[in-house]
């Protein structure tokens, strides 16, 4: 199937062209997080303080409050969103005397001291001094906190009082830990500036609109059940989507070469251990006992069983590359506060492939891989850029090997877009290998990490996978993880959002729908719709005794491409009204084309397979 032209052509965005990124603001919100906390002890002297790290659009922070709050002397109920005018203005307050950071080192005894009864610091605290070490505390203007440091130098000059907003209130566990007290937990926006601010709140006001979660069910795509919490149901319309996204990826795939299979979706523990997921990934796991020594895990991920396929037969330097792709349904315990639609869910497609090669084969294979990331990206206009992840503080495999596979990706990084127009993200690489994170741009400007390609010398190994090189030697192949789409469940939904729910026509569950003026046009209209179905053409036909207009706005809510009009005249001609999706009420283009429905089929057939 080839695609229409999509307007737009694809960029590749170097970040000299972007604003400043989450890991540059990071110092400043992280200020502001102590900023934060410092306005709370001032009005609520009894608040427990825990935890307030940066985050990708600001900060935040934890408190447990007391019961019976108190706010300089006055009774007040528990603390609200109301309460963030006054909470902001005191650290707009605080602001001009935090003029520098003083850095302290503590003892386990002597940093208790500063949170009496304060069992979550005191919890940080023995974990951070176990063997015996100082822990640091930082300090500007009268407020000091437990803090491993990372923040601007004179907070009163680097900070623009304008430049932050505290934006909501939200219950938190401790530490993530559903078993642990709630707390409660203050969110802030944070940016280089009011203008970067104030455009980010009103992106944000514009996401609502088009927040898949709303848009999704409306459009009969999917819908959640509590019975099955983020593991979403796909309905007619939504698999329509999926099947074609995957029509797509396959007809790709295949022209290039690869082997499409699909393996067990539950595996025994052994394989887990093998891979070295039941050390790293357990916690993140649906796991059964299944008693008599029996313990098997749904899978999260896809590569174990990949490695599976590749040593169950003997394999030849002639084989390689040999791209192994799948879509197999894939199960991850994401914690329930973290759950959010399609964008975090339990259960999800992943359009993966393990490509086994040689070692002197790198460079060329990612290059190919990132040339078809290119063509899939395209297809929608998306725009995206790329970042290297490296070694994680909890990795896999020696560092010598580590620090070549990271050389090779940034060669290939160098040579695609070039020294320094990619970004690097340390520590954040699979705990099996360094990778390259595909990030894209949608239309509201935001940033989605969508697919991505990890280069691993330690599975295999795992493994014991092995193949024939020319000299008769036994060799251990390296595999490359990738996936384009990433979650297709996790793409439909930014998809549905950057598009505001209007896929482009081959994508579209309904492509087009016939619309009878009055009773004595049904026939007629029943007979061009059946022409449509046959050429392939996914249509439906509205023959309620609705007034065309009503017709005409229900339609478009659906996010239909195009409608079609059939009246008297038409009938009368053998003809139809088209009229496409999305033109505004009183221009030029408002108006419907008449033609005949040969040619309406030939049109849309064309717009179909182009």
């Amino acid at each position: 199937m080839r695609l229409p032209h999509i307007p737009n052509p694809l960029k590749i965005l170097s970040r000299e062209h972007k604003p400043k990124s989450p890991e540059e603001l990071a110092p400043m919100r992280h200020t502001l997080a102590h900023l934060l906390a410092a306005a709370v002890l001032e009005l609520w002297p009894d608040a427990k303080r825990t935890i307030g790290p940066a985050i990708d659009n600001g900060f935040y922070y934890d408190f447990e409050f007391p019961t019976s709050l108190e706010l300089r002397g006055a009774s007040t109920k528990p603390i609200t969103d109301s309460d963030l005018p006054k909470i902001e203005s005191k650290m707009r307050e605080l602001l001009p005397s935090w003029i520098k950071f003083e850095k302290h080192e503590l003892t386990a005894e002597e940093a208790k001291k500063e949170y009496i009864g304060n069992e979550y610091k005191h919890e940080l605290i023995d974990e951070f001094t176990k063997e015996g070490q100082k822990v640091t505390f930082y300090k500007s203007g009268n407020y000091s906190d437990l803090c491993k440091g990372g923040h601007v130098e004179n907070p009163s000059k680097e900070i623009k009082p304008d430049s932050f907003k505290l934006s909501h209130i939200a219950g938190a566990y401790w530490r993530g830990d559903e078993k642990n007290k709630m707390l409660t937990r203050i969110y802030g926006l944070a940016f280089e500036s009011k203008e970067m601010l104030e455009k980010y709140i009103a992106q944000q006001e514009e996401a609502k609109k088009r927040d898949h979660k709303v848009l999704g069910p409306a459009l009969d795509l999917f819908m959640f059940h509590e019975t099955s919490p983020g593991m979403p149901y796909w309905l007619p319309k939504g698999m329509i989507v999926i099947n074609k996204l995957v029509d797509f990826w396959r007809k790709e795939h295949r022209e290039r070469g690869y082997l499409e299979i699909a393996s067990p979706l539950i595996n025994k523990k052994e394989l887990w251990i093998t891979s070295g997921h039941w050390d790293h990934y357990k916690d993140d796991m649906f796991i059964s006992n299944m008693g008599e020594g029996e313990i098997y895990g749904i899978k999260p991920m896809n590569c174990p069983n990949a490695m599976i396929v590749f040593g169950s037969q003997t394999r030849s330097y002639r084989d390689l590359p040999y791209r192994l792709s799948d879509t197999d349904i894939l199960h991850r315990y994401e914690r329930s506060g973290t759950l959010n639609g399609l964008l975090r869910a339990r259960s999800f497609r992943q359009d993966d492939s393990h490509n086994f090669i040689a070692e002197d084969m790198i460079e060329a294979e990612c290059a190919r891989i990132l040339d078809l990331t290119e063509r899939f990206y395209g297809i929608f206009g998306l725009q995206y850029h790329l970042k290297l992840s490296t070694r994680p503080d909890q990795f896999m495999g020696d560092i010598e090997t580590w620090n070549r596979a990271e050389s090779a990706l940034r060669k290939v990084l160098n040579e695609k877009v070039g020294s320094g127009k990619y970004g690097i993200k340390e520590k954040d690489g699979a705990f099996y290998g360094p990778k390259i994170d595909i990030h894209m741009t949608d239309a509201l400007g935001r940033e989605w990490q969508m697919g991505t390609i990890q280069l691993d010398f330690q599975q295999p190994r795992r493994f014991g996978l092995e193949y024939a090189d020319k000299d008769g030697s036994r060799k251990t192949p390296v595999v490359i993880h990738r996936v384009l789409y990433g979650s297709i469940e996790r793409f439909i939904g930014i998809l549905i959002e950057h598009t505001a729910g209007n896929f482009p026509f081959w994508l579209s569950p309904v492509q087009a729908k016939v619309l009878p003026i009055t009773d004595t046009q049904k026939k007629y209209a029943e007979k061009v719709y059946d022409e449509l179905i046959s050429a392939g053409i996914r249509a439906e036909i509205d023959t309620r005794t609705e007034s065309l207009g009503k017709k005409i706005r229900d339609a478009k809510l659906e996010k239909i491409p195009y409608l079609i009009v059939i009246g008297e005249k038409e009938q009368k001609e053998s003809k139809v009204t088209l009229e496409a999706r999305g033109l505004e009420a009183g221009s030029k283009k408002e108006k419907g084309v008449s033609m005949k429905v040969s040619e309406l089929v030939e049109k849309l057939t064309k717009e179909n397979l182009s």
